[in-house]
């Protein structure tokens, strides 16, 4: 099923989301329609906060890059109670981000260009480990959404002035996307 993205201003997006428990019932069917509605959205992340769950739930699917990213051909996975343990600041890239969830804005962040993370696959087996490279940027943008945080609050404070009415006529419903949203409703 095809799930409304939550835009900007929805209170969800700001929310710490908590971990979630082994024997939480419906987490095939949460992931599987997280996939259709990334894939309808032609995004490459998907986190819980953006379908209105305040859950630590990340899918990935980095498949659609493969072309000038051939490492990446069909990586698609799920990240269940993802956490960042560690981030290599020795070195950092700044690349152009944008977010389902602010549709229409694309600006610069810098991250580190490796981090340590853990999480559960979808069949709940634990991993920790060292990502780097654009996976790792991927990551650190989802996983920020768990800790209620999106790329906009990452850039520099002229830029966020710059796209500061973009942003309040997102929280009024003016804006474009094709597909699927929840508008924060006054």
């Amino acid at each position: 099923m095809i799930l409304p993205i939550y835009i900007y201003g929805q209170p969800v997006l700001r929310k710490v989301s908590e971990d979630i428990p082994k024997d939480f019932p419906e987490l095939p069917e949460l992931v599987e329609n997280m996939f259709e509605t990334l894939a309808s959205s032609e995004g490459i992340g998907l986190a819980a906060p953006q379908i209105g769950r305040d859950i630590r739930v990340v899918i990935i699917d980095l498949d659609l890059l493969s072309d000038d990213m051939p490492e990446y051909k069909g990586f698609k996975k799920a990240f269940i109670n993802p956490h960042i343990l560690e981030y290599d600041d020795s070195e950092t890239e700044t690349m152009e981000e944008g977010c389902l969830s602010v549709p229409g804005i694309h600006e610069k962040v810098k991250r580190p260009t490796r981090i340590r993370v853990r999480w559960e696959d979808i069949d709940r087996n634990e991993h920790d480990e060292w990502v780097d490279g654009y996976l790792a940027r991927v990551m650190q943008h989802e996983f920020d959404h768990l800790d209620g945080k999106m790329f906009i609050d990452r850039i520099a404070p002229l830029r966020k002035t710059m796209i500061k009415n973009k942003l309040k006529s997102m929280l009024q419903g003016k804006y474009r996307c094709g597909y699927r949203t929840k508008p924060v409703r006054k």
